[in-house]
């Protein structure tokens, strides 16, 4: 009897410490990209743009998406269904200002059900942009014990600094595209010029 009152005595006392742990959670990581916020945000507000370079849409290669709403605009959704790994959910573009700031609501479905919201913010910078990737939410119980395991900032972390990885190849690439192309116009441009400029005026008469 005495031990049973002992382990009860321990697990109220265990289960008040995982109550009292925090009732929200943040996750926050940045990355420098060499692109202007125009080209990064591309990538941002087109759902469609982000299996490029999301760090969860190349673990399930069969992966079934579905897109909804209005695209590049607040109420854009994308949802998702794949294995274990990446599980099932929904994503909805709840805020939007270009090329600054855009916030989604994140509904998970599978394998546990939450709701939290994921900000990203692309900062102008001499050498091109500075994106911020956070996503806050709250924890239950559940959430709280699981995390006395496993910290959410490691795990949620990691996948952000991959993704932030890889949307900076992507964006460099595209601002790369651009500037290529942006040179050879003014090449022609300035080839025409002086092409037109060794030709003989026509209005001078001998």
């Amino acid at each position: 009897m005495k031990i049973a009152i002992a382990v009860l005595v321990v697990l109220l006392a265990f289960g008040g410490f995982v109550a009292m742990q925090p009732d929200t959670y943040h996750v926050e990581r940045s990355a420098s990209i060499g692109a202007l916020p125009p080209v990064v945000f591309a990538q941002l507000d087109d759902f469609k743009a982000w299996g490029e370079w999301s760090p969860w849409d190349k673990i399930d290669p069969s992966m079934k998406r579905e897109y909804g709403g209005p695209e590049r605009a607040v109420g854009a959704t994308y949802g998702w269904q794949g294995n274990a790994d990446v599980g099932q959910g929904k994503m909805t573009i709840v805020e939007l200002e270009r090329p600054t700031r855009i916030a989604y609501r994140l509904e998970f479905i599978e394998p546990f059900a939450s709701i939290a919201t994921s900000t990203m913010t692309v900062e102008r910078k001499e050498t091109g942009s500075k994106v911020t990737w956070a996503m806050d939410g709250g924890r239950d119980f559940m959430s709280k014990l699981f995390g006395l395991f496993m910290d959410m900032d490691t795990m949620i972390g990691k996948d952000f600094d991959k993704g932030l990885a890889q949307l900076k190849a992507v964006a460099e690439e595209d601002a790369a595209l651009i500037r290529a192309a942006t040179d050879a116009i003014r090449a022609k441009q300035q080839l025409e010029a002086e092409q037109n400029a060794a030709k003989p005026d026509a209005s001078v008469k001998d």
